[in-house]
């Protein structure tokens, strides 16, 4: 079964559909009865890229310049799509994310949020336009659609007005670097950041206003002098939009000296500044499933997220839920597991428990069977 997916988001950094394609491929590529060809953006290839493409983040920022950017690069690699596809002739196309390409033949799609829906203000304006246009195409075109919790596909049900028999849940993993480590195996890394093992809080997001970072520091700049002292609160993603809007609170938390701004860390970085935090702060807004909460209970860390969106589903009772509208709310939490060793165990425990429900292993056979079913009709 020679399955097309597309891979050109590994060109770029990689944040949550970046480590979504590479996980999913790298499991598929597991299965001897599928035969993966992955379509970068430019060329065909069989490996899994291991980093982004060197000098990406300058490229885009100048082919954003051109008029009508968006546009004109989808046409070229629309091109270089079908002459490859001529070439190898796939059995079935896999878009993983909003903006499908012309394909002749069973098309499959994830799609894992309705961000542009909610927050529109995320895109560049003649993306957008692209984006609303290609998705109500795309969710024509596909014969199924897959989404990463139930409650993105009652939404995409509800918005768009999809047939739930249409729809498949393939929940997310985690990756394998993401597991409990000793005091020993995080030194290295926690030592270049000046940290000690669970003497830290962390956020994992990018800056932008639905990641709701703004409580989160609000929440954390509430807690006790001495508390904040023992343990500061870093912040792990990359710049996004609408950062200015928190600036003010930002600047001041960065002036104390106990919050710290890391910006977009490598891979086995994170997994061990995850791994070696007394908690991970998450009050999002709205996610389609959450892959830093799952993340953090892999490697043994609690979790203090909103209980919005997906998020209880991914959680389940390991969470230590709060509103993410209230600053006191959050502030009791952070200082709940600060303090109570006792509750922080049994969220540890809990946590762990909850991860081993969610692997790549599990999303690979449910898209997989997807793939099989596609092929048999």
């Amino acid at each position: 079964m020679r399955i097309a997916l597309n891979a050109s988001i590994l060109r770029a950094p990689r944040t949550g559909i970046g480590h979504y394609v590479a996980e999913l491929a790298t499991a598929l590529q597991a299965d001897s009865d599928i035969e993966l060809e992955l379509f970068d953006g430019w060329h065909w290839r069989r490996d899994v890229p291991a980093a982004a493409q060197p000098g990406y983040s300058r490229l885009s920022a100048l082919v954003k310049r051109l008029p009508n950017a968006y546009a004109l690069r989808r046409h070229l690699q629309q091109a270089r799509f079908e002459q490859g596809g001529r070439r190898l002739r796939p059995a079935l196309y896999h878009e993983p994310s909003l903006w499908p390409f012309e394909f002749d033949g069973p098309m499959l799609m994830t799609l894992h949020d309705l961000t542009h829906v909610h927050y529109p203000h995320t895109q560049p304006a003649d993306r957008l336009r692209e984006i609303e246009r290609q998705v109500v195409r795309g969710l024509e075109r596909a014969s199924r659609v897959l989404t990463d919790s139930q409650f993105i596909a009652d939404e995409v049900s509800l918005h768009y007005g999809v047939s739930p028999e249409k729809l498949v849940v393939a929940p997310l993993g985690h990756a394998p670097r993401f597991h409990p480590r000793s005091q020993e195996q995080l030194a290295s890394t926690l030592q270049s950041f000046g940290l000690q093992a669970r003497r830290y809080l962390i956020c994992v997001g990018t800056l932008e206003p639905r990641k709701n970072l703004q409580l989160g520091i609000e929440g954390y700049l509430a807690l006790p002098e001495a508390l904040r002292r023992c343990y500061p609160l870093l912040i792990a993603g990359m710049p996004g939009w609408g950062r200015e809007q928190m600036q003010a609170s930002l600047q001041r938390a960065l002036a104390s000296g106990q919050v710290r701004l890391l910006g977009y860390q490598p891979d086995e970085t994170l997994a061990g500044l995850l791994a070696g935090a007394r908690l991970l702060l998450f009050p999002s807004l709205y996610e389609g499933f959450g892959l830093p909460v799952l993340e953090a209970m892999a490697s043994g860390t609690p979790v203090v997220l909103s209980r919005r969106a997906s998020l209880p589903e991914v959680a389940g009772a390991a969470g230590l839920y709060i509103d993410p509208e209230d600053p006191q709310g959050c502030t009791e939490a952070l200082q709940q597991l600060i303090e109570d060793e006792s509750d922080w165990q049994v969220r540890h425990e809990l946590g762990l428990a909850q991860a081993k429900n969610f692997t790549w292993t599990r999303c690979a056979q449910i898209t997989a069977s997807v793939y099989q079913q596609l092929m048999d009709t």
